[in-house]
């Protein structure tokens, strides 16, 4: 097989149309919440989620140490919040990153702000290179009944992830 245009490869992928979300997970007495873009519904029934997290990322512990996560949906007119949870969060009393967040039923992070959320206990796992993907059931779901807009996705941003791995 031939090799890859690299620069042609991330072209390609990155005009998959993706939701943006945080994700949020806790284990024990630590918490964090991520960016992520790779997330998609794969069951109605059970109603259950699949998202690709990087292993090297410190929410990839948190949802194999705790079996658990949130999503976090977010209006497209507030897009700076997904810039600033791109690195391991800072928590500081029920804030990360100075976003305010509540306790889920599962233990996750729900943030305040989010115009929508949803819970997910882990089902399984697939380990997919430098990704596991985490399928799991949907337990949990929530939204500002205010809010008829629709959710944010990478298109809302100049941000950019897919294709090959950076080097």
């Amino acid at each position: 097989m031939a090799m890859l245009d690299e620069r042609l490869v991330n072209g390609v992928m990155w005009l998959i149309p993706n939701a943006l979300v945080l994700v949020g997970a806790h284990a024990g007495e630590e918490w964090n919440a991520m960016t992520t873009s790779w997330i998609s519904q794969v069951s109605m029934e059970p109603v259950s989620v699949a998202v690709s997290i990087d292993k090297a990322a410190y929410t990839h512990k948190l949802v194999m140490d705790g079996g658990f996560f949130s999503v976090n949906l977010w209006s497209p007119d507030d897009t700076r919040v997904f810039v600033k949870f791109s690195k391991p969060a800072t928590r500081e009393g029920m804030e990360l990153n100075g976003r305010r967040f509540r306790e889920g039923e599962t233990g996750a992070p729900i943030f305040e702000e989010a115009i929508a959320w949803f819970e997910v206990e882990v089902a399984r796992t697939v380990d997919v290179g430098t990704h596991t993907l985490f399928i799991g059931e949907v337990v949990g779901v929530g939204r500002d009944p205010e809010y008829q807009g629709r959710a944010a996705g990478i298109d809302d941003t100049r941000m950019k992830y897919g294709g090959v791995k950076r080097h």
